[in-house]
This record gives structure tokens, sequence and C-alpha cells, in this order.
């Protein structure tokens, strides 16, 4: 789902880390959920970097780029995941680097805003391409927007303010029900709770990687308890791992959240069932009775894809 009139343009809040040498991709086959066998000339991918239980650390979208291998992270996540792989490393040969300034991530809004800006246009099923040391990215499952990493480029980023560009792409993945992770999200969710098994970001087929089990056997043994869900919420100052409460008696957490033009949207991790119903006891006759934004804080919106 596209977010309409949305400005292209550098993506402020999200960093690089690159990984360069002979044993990088089997270094991150190790590491990531996703297989990256599949990261070929013509493909890019989201994957979950892991603690041992199962817990998500950062999402990483992987390029292939031309200078190595590239991860696409929040910016305030990169020295962290930087500092934990490097201890991994060990005799293999890979490098893991922040290419800072030489390197910066854009978003863009459709194929016309590539074309305008005189970037290269993915086709024929080709999930990324690239021209010129500049590659462009298909988002995943929102094909209609796409990451664009190059060199600092004035010409790029003249679509708009940078946090108007930001609260965009942010409202973008939001309405496509595609996860992120920040500093006060990491090591909160198991990677199913956040549909990275609806999203094609977990192979079940590689080999062994950090937190493999539990993904596993969360997955075989059926005890997917909690998903992602879109929402909306009503006004009031809203923030990321906040809890929220639905009309049916679900909760959770928020992961994402934007003030949008007319209503807050957010996506959040809820339990798939309401808690059993108890008969609560019988109010005093001059006890206040709850607001109706006390009992719900939250309204469920339709995902672009089904909860299985």
């Amino acid at each position: 789902m596209r977010t309409t009139g949305a400005p292209s343009g550098r993506l402020t809040h999200f960093g690089i880390l690159r990984f360069t040498g002979p044993d990088a991709l089997s270094f991150l086959q190790g590491q990531l959920t996703n297989d990256t066998k599949r990261l070929s000339a013509d493909n890019s991918m989201l994957a979950a970097y892991l603690n041992p239980q199962g817990r998500v650390l950062a999402l990483i979208y992987l390029l292939p780029h031309s200078s190595g291998t590239l991860a696409i992270l929040p910016r305030e996540l990169l020295q962290p995941t930087a500092e934990r792989l490097r201890k991994f490393v060990l005799r293999a040969k890979v490098k893991i680097d922040d290419p800072g300034e030489s390197l910066v991530v854009s978003g863009y809004h459709g194929a016309q805003a590539l074309a305008e800006a005189g970037l290269p246009v993915p086709s024929g099923g080709a999930g990324y391409v690239e021209k010129d040391g500049v590659g462009v990215a298909h988002v995943g499952h929102d094909a209609v927007r796409h990451w664009v990493i190059a060199a600092p480029n004035a010409q790029l980023d003249a679509q708009g303010a940078g946090a108007a560009i930001e609260r965009h792409w942010r409202l973008a993945d939001i309405r496509a029900g595609l996860p992120q992770v920040y500093a006060v999200t990491s090591e909160a969710f198991v990677a199913q709770m956040l549909n990275l098994d609806l999203l094609d970001a977990i192979s079940f087929n590689k080999g062994c990687y950090t937190g493999q089990e539990i993904v596993a056997r969360t997955q075989h043994l059926g005890r997917i308890k909690r998903r992602l869900f879109r929402v909306s919420l009503p006004p009031g100052a809203w923030h990321i791992g906040d809890e929220i409460l639905l009309r049916d008696g679900r909760q959770g957490r928020l992961t994402e959240v934007v003030e949008g033009d007319e209503v807050t949207e957010g996506l959040a991790v809820l339990s798939l069932e309401a808690p059993a119903a108890v008969e609560p006891p019988a109010p005093e006759a001059s006890a206040p009775q709850p607001a109706a934004a006390d009992i719900a804080a939250a309204v469920e919106l339709p995902l672009p894809y089904a909860l299985a």
C-alpha cells in the first residue's frame, strides 16, 4: 500500500554495515535467519540477527553491492550489532566495517520517482540492480518502494526535508506490515512474533545459525501465540515499546508508531487470542466508571497479507 504523495530521499535514521572478504556470505549464513546463498547479483533479502534465545537483536536488509555485502539497519543499532558480530568472526576471512558517509541510504516511493532521479529501476523479476556504484533494491513485500545505496548526492535528496522523508517511510512500513526493531525493542521478540516467517525472512531449510533451534521449535510445534498487527491509536504521546490494549482484551507492545494526517498508526506485537472473560465484582455506587479510552486504547487495522 503506497503512502500517497510521499517524498523520497535520504533516510538518515538508517546506516550501513559492510561485509567483505571471501568468507563474508558463509559467515552471514551462520548468523542470520535467511539463506545468503539466495543473495545473488540480482537479489536482495530481509533477515534477522538473533541472540541464542531466538530473540531478534536486529532486522537487516541485505544488498549485494559491488563494494561488499551491505546490511541496512537502524543507525542506533549499527555499533552494537557490529561489535557482537565481530566476536564470532574468529578465523573467518571477513571484515565488518561501517562505510560512514561514503555510502548512505535513501528511500524511493515508486519506479517513477527513481526514473525522475535518473536512477536504475529493477525489472524482469530482479530485486536488485546497480549502475556506477548506485545500488537499488525492492523493499521486500512492498515492491513499490526501493532502497537506494549511493555516495552522498544532493540531487537524490531533493524531494523533501529529512524528517518528512523518514515519517513517510516509516508510515509506509506500517501500512505494508513490515516490522522494524530499535534499541528499545531489541531482544524483545521471537522472529515469528514479527511475522518474519510470513515475510520470507526465515529459511527453514538452511543449516544452523544463532537462535535457529528456538525459531524451528516455535514453527513446528505451533507455539506462535503472538503476532505483529497493524493498529490505529487514539490521540496521545505514543512511543515505540509502549504497552497497548484492544477492546477485545488483547494486549501487546508497539514496535513502530507514526502520527498520521488524521490518525496515529502503528505496528504492535499482540496476543492472538483475547484472555478468558472474568466476571468483575459489582462496583460500588460511588466508584467512578472507566472512560472508553481506558478500555480501548487501540483498534486493529487490516494488514496487506494474511496471518497464517
